[in-house]
């Protein structure tokens, strides 16, 4: 035989062996092998089971998963719904104890008057001074060394200014410039002098803002009830008197910002740590569930790659083609990645979560995105098991179909919706409160296509001038008709469409790609007994010069 011979390599004792042969293609016997292999990996679970009676360890290990990983996500969230509540009631307590005559339906909290703002500010500073004496909660000053922390006024004026509206003529130096003073809680001002002590001076023409900033303990003790520790709150509280426009108005806002810590010493009488094992027992449960379906779905998508990789190599040498990217993704299964991640965040969700019970961190927020989104992948990762029944699978299929096409119409209709944005947000800003700033004018247009305040947004347009009135019908009536009655039901004709072909394809046979067409050759049901030979048997013909598949 010449070099030039093909050789024939097959499979004996799991080596593989390889023969020089005179033919062109590859042995029958062992094609039929690989087929029947390949067969073999696209089947389903139940499939399988038939096949060699390999139990579907990952569909029940993912039936597991998603009981216990909602039961987790549901004590999480009740432990965290407690802390939400208690941020959200102490900033409307806040409000009610340092805003004067401050009221719930009060959405534009302004003051108008000179005589107004230093009496606030006055206010603001005589509830700060007594706040430990006239709360109804456990707040408490900070402390740090045995000393309080001291509320911080900070005025933010321009360096220069003389303005006369009256002349029309204004002499600034826009360059801002900040002094601050310090009031400690143990400070002896008393109520009816305390402006004169504070010497305070407020230049209008100048000022842009006045900020009081200060902060305020508290123990969330709430979580002793439902048998967890308490956390320790820091109320960072700024209080502004913005006055950044000089339009007559000075609008008041409170602002905080939370920081949860562990509390330092604490002990509940009669409480035991029985709870707390249980909660962390479960937990572990968590990782170590999550831990195997890694481990198991790793491991699967290994087995695709390298059965992705033995394909290509037989088509490349038998058929002399190169295989598409789309019949290699086919291997590559998309529903594994997508648990591996959600098992990812599980792990890492799940260890925080035991940090947060344990007092050792205060992270809730990043918990609860990790141990969220990853509840939401698992719920969706089990419909990887709806695929092998096709009337239950109709959804994702149409999904799938139908995003390439609803992508590209997508990037097409953001770019009208921009367009409307940007027109909307200069002309109408001005003249309708809903198009103020550039977010405010993408909400508005976003409710408008979904039907929502399609009246208030025309009441709500002020008829300052003829030509403004006309442009905003104009505006409104062509984006409505342009997105509600055009680009909206083509996206939905869109979906239509390919869930009708779906509907066909699964009527009469959709078009099989060329991996599919080889496997189908295979006419071996799952229960023939033909699949209970090792793995390794399924070995094919390579036709190259030395043998590179076989070593």
């Amino acid at each position: 035989m010449t070099d030039g011979e093909p050789f024939l390599c097959g499979a004996s004792n799991n080596h593989l062996e390889c023969n020089r042969t005179d033919k062109s293609h590859a042995d029958p016997q062992f094609v039929e092998n690989f087929r029947r292999k390949l067969k073999y990996f696209f089947m389903s679970p139940c499939q399988k089971y038939r096949a060699r009676g390999r139990k579907p360890w990952k569909m029940i290990l993912q039936i597991l998963k998603i009981a216990i990983i909602t039961i987790q996500l549901i004590s999480f969230g009740l432990s965290n719904e407690m802390m939400v509540t208690f941020k959200e009631e102490n900033l409307i307590a806040f409000k009610h104890f340092f805003l004067k005559n401050y009221k719930d339906s009060n959405k534009d909290y302004a003051l108008y008057t000179r005589h107004e703002v230093h009496d606030h500010i006055l206010y603001v500073i005589r509830r700060y001074l007594h706040l430990q004496n006239l709360t109804v909660d456990n707040h408490a000053f900070e402390k740090i060394d045995d000393m309080f922390t001291p509320l911080s006024l900070c005025q933010d004026f321009y360096r220069h200014a003389k303005i006369s509206p009256a002349s029309e003529t204004f002499d600034i130096d826009p360059h801002v410039e900040t002094e601050c003073i310090s009031i400690y809680p143990i400070s002896p001002y008393k109520n009816d002098s305390l402006d004169n002590d504070m010497n305070l001076t407020l230049d209008f023409q100048r000022l842009l803002a006045v900020n009081i900033h200060f902060k305020v303990k508290a123990i969330n003790l709430q979580t002793v009830r439902h048998q967890e520790l308490p956390d320790c709150y820091d109320f960072n509280i700024n209080i502004m008197f913005d006055n950044n426009a000089h339009s007559g108005k000075i609008k008041i806002s409170l602002s905080s910002h939370v920081q949860i810590n562990v509390c330092k010493d604490w002990n509940v009488s009669g409480s035991t740590d029985s709870h707390f094992r249980l909660i962390v027992l479960f937990d572990c449960v968590v990782i170590c569930s999550c831990l195997l379906s890694l481990i198991l779905c790793t491991r699967s998508v290994y087995s695709g790659l390298l059965l992705q990789s033995e394909y290509t190599m037989f088509v490349s040498i038998h058929h002399h083609k190169t295989v598409s990217w789309s019949e290699r993704m086919e291997f590559i299964n998309g529903w594994y990645i997508l648990i591996i991640i959600s098992d990812t965040l599980s792990i890492a969700g799940s260890v925080l979560k035991i940090c947060i019970q344990s007092k050792e961190l205060t992270n809730y927020d990043v918990c609860s995105i990790l141990l969220g989104t990853a509840t939401m992948l698992v719920w969706i990762g089990v419909m990887r098991y709806l695929s092998f029944f096709q009337k239950y699978y109709i959804l994702i299929l149409t999904l799938q179909a139908a995003l390439p096409n609803a992508i590209r119409f997508s990037f097409c209709a953001v770019m009208i919706y921009l367009s409307y944005c940007f027109c909307g947000w200069i002309v109408l800003g001005p003249h309708h409160e809903n198009f103020r700033t550039f977010n405010m004018a993408a909400y508005c247009l976003f409710s408008l296509i979904n039907g929502d305040e399609v009246y208030s947004t025309f009441k709500k347009l002020r008829d300052k001038t003829y030509l403004v009135w006309l442009f905003s019908r104009m505006y409104i009536y062509s984006f409505i008709a342009l997105f509600t009655y055009m680009i909206l039901s083509l996206f939905i004709a869109i979906i239509t469409d390919t869930y009708e072909t779906i509907k066909h394809y699964q009527k009469r046979g959709a078009p099989l790609s060329e991996l599919q067409a080889f496997i189908s050759e295979c006419r071996d049901p799952p229960n023939s007994g033909k699949y209970m030979m090792d793995e390794e048997s399924s070995s094919f013909c390579c036709l190259c010069a030395p043998c590179v598949y076989c070593t």
